[in-house]
């Protein structure tokens, strides 16, 4: 019965998620819903300023602090560990409806594009990120990042496999494409209002400080494994990949010739 209880916990907490990000992609792009960044009567600058940094500050400090391993084993001890996530998404699903809800415009423009294929470049390069972004979940393990496979697990009385560090596609040109999608979808708009910079900036600022403690808990976790992978793959921008400096090659006429043998053979390969 636990179980049972738990499975649908996490579809409904996932159904929330669910609203949440379709509701926020027109929220950031303002289309196709009744209240964005763009809409409503603007009020006293100072009082807006203060309420949206307010709404993007809670979002913040639930979506890193509940993150935390530290906190995981503290908050475990009152929640199933089997909902542990989902209560998570739930959360931050739920912040981020009465952030669209109590949001407060600030429309003085900053910028303003009309040329039509400029337009069209930039809403391109939002799809682009909101379609990267799906994309990414699924790259990795879509249904356990938003609790699904944990609740799953505990109603087939059945513990989830540890964690294994795997770089497939996107992962493999830049370390957070996730975080990156984001970013993309946040900065590209062809009218940004001062309210839109700040939702813009805010949320860039959270994105570097959340790849720092995110980071810290990966190489927890793979150790020296990450630490290659982090010295081997940009963060954010898709720049060629960077190769480890090669090791000395021995001493000794015949190890010498076969070891340069070998860097030759690797570098034709593109290893």
């Amino acid at each position: 019965m636990a179980g049972l209880v738990a499975f649908f916990y996490g579809i409904v907490a996932y159904l929330v998620f669910i609203v949440s990000i379709l509701y926020g992609i027109g929220f950031v792009g303002n289309i196709f819903v009744p209240k964005s960044l763009h809409s409503g009567e603007p009020g006293p600058v100072a009082e807006a300023l203060i309420i949206n940094m307010l709404l993007l500050g809670l979002f913040a400090i639930q979506h890193s602090v509940m993150a935390r391993q530290g906190f995981k084993r503290w908050w475990t001890r009152f929640v199933p560990a089997s909902v542990e996530r989902s209560t998570y998404v739930l959360l931050a699903s739920l912040i981020l409806l009465l952030l669209y809800w109590q949001w407060r415009p600030i429309l003085d423009p900053v910028w303003t594009v009309e040329n039509p294929i400029a337009v069209t470049a930039l809403r391109a390069i939002f799809w682009l990120g909101w379609g990267t972004a799906l994309l990414s979940t699924f790259l990795i393990s879509h249904l356990e990042l938003f609790g699904l496979s944990q609740v799953f697990a505990r109603l087939c009385s059945r513990e989830l496999p540890p964690p294994v560090f795997t770089t497939p596609f996107l992962y493999r040109r830049v370390r957070h494409p996730l975080y990156l999608s984001f970013l993309l979808a946040f900065w590209a708009t062809p009218v940004m209002t001062a309210g839109h910079l700040l939702f813009a900036g805010a949320t860039t600022a959270y994105i570097l400080i959340a790849i720092q403690l995110e980071e810290r808990d990966l190489i927890h976790f793979f150790g020296d494994q990450y630490r290659r992978y982090r010295k081997e793959v940009a963060m954010l921008i898709p720049l060629p990949k960077r190769r480890r400096p090669a090791e000395p090659c021995p001493s000794g006429p015949q190890t010498l010739n076969t070891c340069m043998r070998s860097r030759r053979m690797s570098v034709a390969g593109g290893s």
